[in-house]
């Protein structure tokens, strides 16, 4: 079963992670066929991003309450329904609402697999299965620009879409031989109150980075609901998220951790193609394949990944591969004033290999909680890696922006403008990572599975 669950984990990691990239490079294409302009361009991610980012909470624990087998099995079925009508979407709406259709069934789908890391794994399996999500998902980064410009450019961006369905066939083949049916004994249906606040405050925040003209009033829509929430959870004696996790140190650091090698890593991913674009001068299909290097160092790294937590511990493993991380982005503001590809080799890399080491914070944090919460645990560490992503976005994307104007009105051609932007978001994601490190030194000693904070009497193992 092991290498089953493995193979399932991986191609999860790969589908649902290539569907947030692959569309980018695709999107001209996608514009002139549909008549979008930018504005509604960007919404082919967002009806994505936000159901995906926004259920997640929710999901984790509905997966919990259904059951792994039936959750799993429903959410491949509309994932791969999504990406069908995708491809044969002949209007802008359509795609939008085929999209919408893949970001809830990958909210559903990314828990329920990650799951199975503690329902299928040892304390060993779990380390290694952690590193094989984290090296697909990085393979599903670093390639999807690339893939989604051979597409568009050779086969039409109709394929975009449509490549999602041989995973999907060949997770379902081997679903009934690696996941139980049935569910936990003990698990109760989660509060609609709960689901409801999390996640409209979740896609209301998450809607204001993408759209200006409202960020205020939505920023201040989703932070009521979130304090409405976080309230609702403190006084109720049934919560969404179980004390058993909320008094847990531990996992809450790894949540920390999460956040902050998103907000770093994210937004230099989203940025870097159209800098090899606009400064490099590399076509559109050919920016993205750069990134082919950092997947090639995450799969390199990640069989010493096992060994390094065995002898140093989880927590020392991750501060040194954030440190590296940290060391490869420096090491790329240091050359990105060159406009040239081969300079930036060393420190994507680093930034590869570094990534690599960092993937036991998943797992230690799974480890440390009850097998029935391990839905509602793998939930939240993806909607924390979600939601770092298009914080990391906005976060860069305002350091770009502002340094490059800046530059720009002191009368630095546009590409050199950008270079220097992209030079500050450097820096800024070095800083977060960093940060990290010093976080992952500081997480205290891992705790039993189904133990609680001692200040939390209401705590349930």
């Amino acid at each position: 079963m092991t290498r089953r669950t493995l193979a399932v984990l991986a191609l999860g990691a790969f589908v649902t992670t290539l569907d947030n990239t692959i569309v980018a490079a695709g999107a001209p294409s996608i514009a002139r066929d549909l008549g979008l302009d930018v504005g509604a361009l960007q919404w082919v991610a967002l009806g994505y991003m936000l159901p995906f980012a926004g259920l997640l909470p929710v999901a984790g624990a509905l997966v919990d309450r259904w059951g792994r087998r039936p959750a799993l099995t429903g959410a491949l079925l509309a994932f791969g329904a999504g990406a069908a009508a995708g491809g044969l979407a002949g209007s802008a709406w359509l795609l939008v609402a085929a999209r919408v259709l893949q970001g809830i069934a990958a909210a559903f789908l990314v828990p329920g697999l990650l799951s199975l890391l503690r329902t299928n794994l040892d304390a060993r399996g779990r380390t290694l299965g952690a590193a094989v999500w984290t090296a697909c998902l990085a393979a599903a980064l670093a390639l999807g620009p690339a893939l989604g410009g051979v597409l568009s450019e050779y086969c039409g961006w109709a394929w975009i879409f449509f490549v999602n369905l041989p995973f999907v066939a060949a997770m379902l083949v081997l679903l009934p031989s690696t996941v139980p049916p049935g569910r936990d004994a003990g698990t109760r249906a989660p509060p609609a109150s709960a689901m409801v606040l999390v996640t409209a405050s979740l896609v209301l925040l998450t809607t204001a980075l993408a759209e200006p003209r409202l960020r205020l009033p939505l920023l201040a829509a989703g932070t009521a609901l979130g304090v409405a929430f976080l309230v609702r959870e403190r006084r109720a004696a049934e919560r969404l998220v179980p004390p058993a996790l909320t008094g847990n140190r531990v996992f809450l650091g790894s949540l920390g951790l999460q956040l902050l090698w998103g907000l770093g890593i994210s937004g230099i991913f989203f940025f870097t193609p159209l800098l090899h674009q606009e400064f490099v001068g590399l076509g559109p299909a050919g920016a993205g394949l750069p990134l082919v290097l950092v997947a090639v160092a995450v799969g390199a790294a990640t069989p010493l990944v096992p060994a390094a937590v065995a002898r140093y511990g989880p927590l020392r493993t991750v501060a040194a591969g954030l440190v590296v991380v940290g060391a490869g982005l420096l090491a790329l503001a240091a050359v990105n004033h060159v406009p040239s590809l081969w300079p930036r080799v060393p420190g994507m890399v680093l930034i590869g290999a570094g990534s690599a080491f960092t993937v036991p914070m998943t797992s230690h944090a799974l480890d440390v909680v009850a097998e029935r919460y391990s839905g509602t645990a793998s939930g939240l560490l993806t909607a924390a890696r979600e939601l770092s992503s298009a914080l990391g976005v906005a976060l860069i994307g305002a350091v770009l922006t502002a340094v490059r104007a800046a530059r720009l009105e002191a009368g630095v051609p546009a590409g050199a403008a950008l270079a220097g932007g992209y030079t500050a978001g450097l820096l800024a994601a070095a800083g977060l990572t960093f940060a990290g490190a010093l976080l992952a030194v500081r997480v205290p000693a891992s705790r039993a599975a189904g133990t609680s904070s001692p200040r939390d009497k209401r705590a349930v193992p």
